[in-house]
């Protein structure tokens, strides 16, 4: 039942959430819910807003530069179901005095354990073997082929020792990998037991069998992980990436892939998505996953309700916790 009251915020909502988080912010707020789970265009999401205080939407609303100058001035707050914010602008929040929030924290261990299956998955094969096994092609493997690679052991390179950087390096830990991390500056050594931090993210990459790619997607680390960086990488190295996937250069690590100076990849997140390059559904040595480092009922959930605890701060005269257009 929707809260009653004239006075109550009125809520947009862009997509479906988890049935408890529905019924919470329908219990707050006059909702706009999209039970039908239909992508709205911006042009829908605009002429909505006419009619609401605030939003709740995802990563996955493609909005366009031109969406927060647009808004109409009723819109107090927009709530990003995401960690990541690179789909909205901040500055431009900024200059029109909307607050924006984000859900820090509640996805970091599910991202990380995508992250680990990336690597494992990219390191033994776990797309090619999955099509041998279903295109009956099982007696095609010999001693010698097709072969996988070691994880174990192995050094691991972070680029962004953040929440779910730190998460990464205590899994990869757990496998007696050797964990080197590059960030803005280096993180608590309770947080990171045992890593090398390095100042330069070029002095990191040699000593990366694997990189994984933590950091958020910001003018300065867009396009960060290019030629010149993948040529500095041991050779047979293997790259994975659950944060953005406008960080990497896709021709670069496509040519990589496709010469073999690079083993494989394991991706998560694409730049596009989900229009991916139609170059890496034809490389045998890239595992390919749909963008679901948050994808479970317990971190979805918990996304949602980190929105809704935003949302209520704000419409309280509160401070939000996870606020991104503070001072």
């Amino acid at each position: 039942m929707a809260a009653a009251g004239p006075d109550t915020p009125r809520i947009l909502v862009t997509r479906k959430m988890m049935p408890d988080a529905e019924r919470r912010i329908a219990s707050l707020f006059r909702a706009t819910l999209n039970p039908d789970d239909r992508a709205m265009t911006p042009a829908e999401i605009l002429d909505q807003a006419r009619y609401h205080d605030g939003i709740l939407l995802t990563s996955f609303d493609k909005l366009g530069p031109d969406f927060i100058p647009s808004l109409p001035d009723s819109i107090r707050i927009i709530a990003t179901h995401s960690v990541g914010y690179d789909h909205l602008s901040i500055p431009q929040a900024k200059a029109k005095g909307i607050a924006v929030t984000n859900t820090p924290g509640v996805l970091t261990d599910a991202t990380a354990d995508i992250a680990l299956l990336l690597i494992l998955g990219a390191a033994r094969g776990a797309s090619w073997g999955d099509r041998m096994v279903r295109e009956n092609r099982w007696g095609e493997t010999t001693l010698v082929s097709p072969l996988g690679h070691d994880v174990s052991g192995k050094r691991l390179g972070i680029l962004g020792m953040g929440r779910i950087g730190q998460a990464v390096a205590r899994r990869a830990a757990a496998f007696g990998m050797e964990i080197h991390y590059h960030s803005r500056k280096p993180v608590d050594g309770g947080l990171a037991p045992g890593a090398r931090y390095h100042a330069r993210f070029e002095d990191m990459l040699p000593h990366s069998d694997f990189l994984s790619i933590n950091c958020a997607s910001t003018p300065e680390t867009r396009g960060m992980v290019n030629a010149t960086a993948l040529a500095l990488l041991p050779e047979g190295a293997i790259v994975v990436n659950t944060a953005r996937g406008d960080i990497v250069d896709d021709d670069a690590l496509i040519g990589a892939l496709a010469s073999g100076r690079l083993a494989a990849a394991g991706l998560d997140v694409f730049k596009g998505e989900p229009k991916i390059d139609p170059r890496y559904r034809g490389l045998d040595n890239v595992f390919l996953l749909p963008h679901i480092g948050s994808a479970t009922p317990g971190t979805r959930s918990a996304m949602a309700h980190k929105c809704i605890d935003n949302l209520a701060q704000f419409f309280r005269g509160e401070r939000p916790a996870d606020l991104l257009t503070g001072d």
